[in-house]
């Protein structure tokens, strides 16, 4: 099972451009391109927050008809830029929203014999996250419907700090409570996250958590204590979640792939025609 991860896409109305210089549509049309046209079996691409700017019926729009050449499912998350309300009305073909006791998006779909968690921890008018006792009892009865069935967590905010300072005061509240759930259940393989714009790895409860990175625009990496905040026009990528059902244990494995958008030179071969090494 392949699961390609967008996040932070950051769709403006068409003709503009973010912070006066990134053109978000370009970019997130490039990425759309390269998993349309990868020889990379991708069976769905989820979309962990951020998908427009400032949350407008437009942006959304304009979403809708950049990811139109994807053919395989898209599951999209809202992140603090997106607007809950315009994004359901929008965007409710893609996903079964509504799954919570709250008005957050959260919801879980099964894709195979994956489970796909996406938890919508965002507040809104505010730019950090926050996991509720609300999001931890509906997370909880997801989990326990189906126990054995290995589980993959997405989220918009990460529940730990990355050490660059600016993203770290909003990051997502809340994260021991959900690290202490996340112990009890060992079904779920991963977290993954969105916000940060960059590609970031670490661990949460004894497993595997990570940023991905930003098709667009990617956050300056600088760790000084007081460093302003600020955008480099890194490579773009994404990362591409690869589950394995018979390796890791009864749950499987799960593993994560940096993926560059773009063209590269290559493929160029280790050996000739003989064998030998091409020197």
């Amino acid at each position: 099972m392949y699961i390609a991860q967008l996040t932070d896409t950051h769709i403006r109305p068409k003709g503009h451009v973010a912070y006066g210089l990134v053109d978000t549509a370009a970019f997130l049309a490039r990425a759309v391109d390269f998993i349309a046209r990868s020889a990379l079996p991708i069976d769905a691409v989820i979309v962990t927050g951020d998908l427009t700017d400032f949350g407008t019926a437009e942006e959304y729009a304009h979403f809708l008809e950049l990811i139109a050449p994807l053919a395989v499912p898209v599951l999209p998350l809202p992140g603090n830029h997106d607007e809950r309300a315009a994004m359901a009305l929008a965007l409710a073909h893609m996903a079964p929203f509504g799954q919570t006791q709250g008005d957050d998006l959260s919801y879980a779909a099964d894709l195979g014999p994956l489970r796909l968690i996406m938890l919508d921890a965002t507040v809104p008018g505010a730019p950090h996250g926050a996991v509720l006792p609300v999001h931890l009892a509906w997370l909880e009865g997801v989990l326990a419907s189906a126990p054995d069935r290995p589980a993959l967590l997405a989220l918009h905010h990460p529940p730990f700090l990355t050490g660059i300072r600016h993203m770290d005061v909003q990051n997502c509240q809340g994260a021991s409570e959900l690290e202490a759930l996340l112990m009890r259940w060992p079904n779920v393989l991963a977290v993954v996250c969105g916000h940060v714009h960059r590609s970031v790895h670490t661990s949460l409860a004894g497993r595997g958590a990570s940023i991905a990175p930003s098709p667009a625009h990617a956050v300056t990496l600088d760790l000084a204590p007081h460093a302003p905040p600020s955008f480099h026009l890194e490579p773009p990528g994404f990362h591409l979640h690869c589950w394995q059902a018979t390796e890791g244990g009864p749950h499987g494995r799960l593993v994560t792939h940096l993926v560059p958008i773009g063209a590269f030179p290559g493929p160029h071969p280790f050996f000739d025609a003989s064998g030998r090494p091409v020197e």
